[in-house]
């Protein structure tokens, strides 16, 4: 559930708003349907990033799904970048409000300053991505990205050498814990006796302090280390120490390419299509997607170039099983980190049990904040 708090000036949110691109050269909103002569009219939409596309990561992929929804329905959206989460990113979605019809919320800090708006305005659709509050006129969406997770850790499992890896984590919510305790299993499937170290950045995209946590593990002798921040920053100070690298959200391999192993990958473009189109058709209606590897929002990025084929062949008859439904990355047996059983054998974690997870599984060093 992205994203929390990042501290920019109002005046820089000012300059942002005021430079963001501006799409559409009709002024007034428009409502999806068929207009007078029989033709399905287009309507506004808007597009809300916590950072810029250049990020490499999270907004990157979000602004590639944008480009793809552009292009197959022939939109051109709104984006107003570098909106921080908190009260002035509600004056933002206000002003858009005003003008838009459809409005795309891409950061988990946004959630109440969403739900405000669109109480407000009821005749627009809110879309928040990694939300959880819906109302009849906002939306949530998400992805399974464990599943990728998993499959990552399963490749870190194999190219680990003392069995102590390491993992710096964004902020302690549900959606990052849970994509740790994926990896952690994934390296478990393969290497019982590894451990996963795991500090806290509390960040999403501060390429110094993500750096300094990533030092913090280098220095405890980790030779795997894997990040959820938006940056490369982990990565690469994990290079310029000979161990391998793990990003986050997007192909990462060129900023490590001699110690890149892979990292979970969103593919936003396919639900930006699906939803806006249903919009269009009239045939919304609220929900909280929370789509699969199987449907395509995410997926594994390809793997770095020095990584063995047989841990890419272990790795993608693992994916096989995923895509054909026949293995649960939550499937118990699981244990916490104290050895309590949490999920039993031959049970499987709810949906609703993985978006609230709080707690750390079995082989996990390092505490949950509260």
């Amino acid at each position: 559930m992205k994203k929390l708090i990042m501290v920019v000036t109002a005046a820089l949110l000012v300059f942002t708003a005021a430079c963001s691109k501006e799409s559409n050269t009709n002024t007034n909103k428009t409502e999806s349907g068929a207009n007078a002569g029989g033709e399905q009219t287009k309507p506004r939409v808007a597009f809300v990033y916590l950072g810029v596309p250049g990020d490499g990561g999270w907004t990157y992929e979000h602004d590639q799904g944008r480009k793809m929804m552009e292009e197959e329905l022939g939109i051109t959206a709104t984006t107003v970048e570098n909106v921080p989460e908190g009260a002035d990113a509600e004056r933002v979605f206000e002003e858009l409000a005003e003008k838009n019809d459809i409005i795309f919320g891409t950061s988990f800090g946004y959630m109440d300053a969403m739900v405000a708006v669109a109480q407000k305005h009821p005749n627009v659709k809110f879309l928040h991505a990694s939300g959880y509050k819906t109302s009849d006129n906002l939306g949530t969406y998400l992805g399974k990205e464990y599943q990728s997770a998993y499959l990552v850790g399963m490749a870190a499992g194999k190219m680990t050498k003392n069995n102590h890896l390491g993992y710096v984590g964004a902020y302690p919510i549900p959606e990052v814990i849970y994509t740790i305790n994926a990896f952690t299993l994934g390296v478990q499937s393969v290497n019982p006796e590894a451990k996963v170290d795991v500090v806290w950045s509390n960040t999403w995209f501060d390429p110094t302090a993500e750096r300094q946590a990533a030092t913090s593990l280098l220095d405890k002798g980790v030779d795997v280390l894997a990040a959820y921040q938006d940056s490369p920053a982990s990565i690469q100070a994990a290079a310029e120490r000979g161990v391998w690298g793990i990003g986050n959200d997007s192909d990462m391999s060129k900023y490590a390419p001699d110690y890149y192993i892979s990292n979970p990958k969103w593919n936003w473009g396919p639900y930006y299509v699906q939803t806006v189109k249903a919009i269009m058709d009239g045939t919304w209606k609220t929900e909280s997607y929370f789509g699969s590897m199987k449907d395509g929002i995410t997926d594994i990025a390809p793997f770095g170039k020095n990584v063995p084929q047989d841990v890419k062949d272990l790795v993608e008859a693992k994916k096989k099983e995923i895509l054909e439904g026949t293995f649960d990355v939550f499937n118990g047996p699981i244990a916490d980190q104290t050895g309590t059983e949490k999920v039993p054998q031959g049970k499987a974690m709810t949906v609703d049990d993985i978006l609230n997870m709080n707690w750390f599984v079995k082989g996990i060093e390092g505490t949950i904040p509260q």
